[in-house]
């Protein structure tokens, strides 16, 4: 491939998808959409109808690929995320050989410079090719809309931070916000509530959306409930929360 186009398409609301994305979609020789298993068909599902929906281009192949796994035998993490981006920069390139595309692109949820890897994956393929970054809506934006809030105070700082962190090193100092992505593991409920605020959101922007708001001590346990069941039902869950102190 001579041109990786990696495309924002939202938090799962077709509606998300901008002009200039529906545009870059049809200048692709192949787009590429990965499978994670039966139980998030939900995803693949979601960009093959955006692609039918919007995709015009009758010289465009959509091409799948069965995205690799970390390898749970590789104990450090930061060895093992290293290793799986490196599988699935390869898939990547496998997927593609048959075609000899051109300009290949890539559907990536939200926006691909928001704790997500696609650059970083981007960045292991030999030739490298020249990327077009294409912006998208967030989980963050879709958050914050969904509960009609400000993410920041007047002139105050947002933290943007994952759960493992929030776990491992609790609340950030000199922080009054925090952004908390990518948490399977609910961590909020290692902090001591006391004055926190929260506002929690998942499946943001899609029909499936669920929302819950109110002082942490009081909805922790809706919150730890709903997205039980949730999960139970969909068989995978995407969620996001905000934290305000004082």
């Amino acid at each position: 491939m001579q041109n990786l186009l990696l495309i924002g398409i939202g938090t799962g609301n077709p509606a998300h998808v901008t002009a200039q994305a529906a545009r870059a979609l049809n200048r692709a020789d192949v787009i590429l959409i990965p499978r994670k298993g039966a139980e998030k068909s939900d995803l693949a599902a979601l960009r093959r109808a955006i692609c039918a929906e919007l995709v015009t281009n009758p010289a465009t192949r959509i091409v799948e690929f069965d995205l690799p796994v970390r390898d749970p035998a590789i104990a450090d993490y930061r060895a093992r995320v290293e290793a799986w981006h490196d599988a699935i920069a390869r898939c990547w390139a496998e997927a593609c050989a048959p075609h000899a595309p051109q300009t290949v692109a890539l559907l990536v949820w939200g926006d691909p410079s928001l704790y997500d890897s696609t650059l970083r994956i981007a960045g292991r393929l030999s030739p490298a090719p020249q990327l077009t970054v294409v912006p998208g809506i967030t989980s963050l934006q879709a958050l914050t809309a969904a509960h009609r809030i400000p993410l920041n105070d007047i002139g105050a700082p947002v933290v943007i931070t994952t759960g493992r962190q929030l776990r491992d090193h609790g609340w950030p100092p000199a922080a009054d916000t925090v952004a908390v992505m990518l948490d399977g593991e609910m961590s909020f409920a290692t902090l001591d509530p006391a004055g926190i605020q929260i506002w929690w959101t998942a499946y943001a922007g899609m029909s499936e959306e669920i929302s819950v708001a109110g002082p942490l001590a009081e909805v922790a346990e809706e919150i730890r409930t709903k997205r039980a069941a949730a999960r139970e039902r969909h068989g995978w869950i995407m969620d996001i929360y905000l934290m305000r102190r004082g």
